[in-house]
């Protein structure tokens, strides 16, 4: 059985819980990346505390990361 017959037959509430922890884990998979890159973009030495730059400089990492995924999103969508 094809993987669009499963779907066709699949209990609708199912189908929703299945579509939402789906989007669920793409977005831990995205918050994880947004912290790789940013921390390796900002953060030289790791200590008990950022400093006054780190933080700033994770701030707007993350705020550019996720304002990119949006424009990448929205051409993906034809929008």
């Amino acid at each position: 059985m094809s993987d669009a017959s499963q779907h066709a037959q699949m209990d609708p509430r199912m189908q929703q819980f299945l579509d939402e922890e789906k989007r669920k884990a793409v977005f831990n998979e995205v918050v994880a990346q947004l912290a790789s890159v940013c921390f390796e973009k900002c953060v030289s030495t790791p200590s008990s505390k950022l400093s006054s730059y780190e933080g700033t400089c994770l701030s707007h990492c993350a705020l550019r990361y996720m304002e990119s995924g949006q424009v990448i999103l929205g051409k993906m969508q034809g929008q």
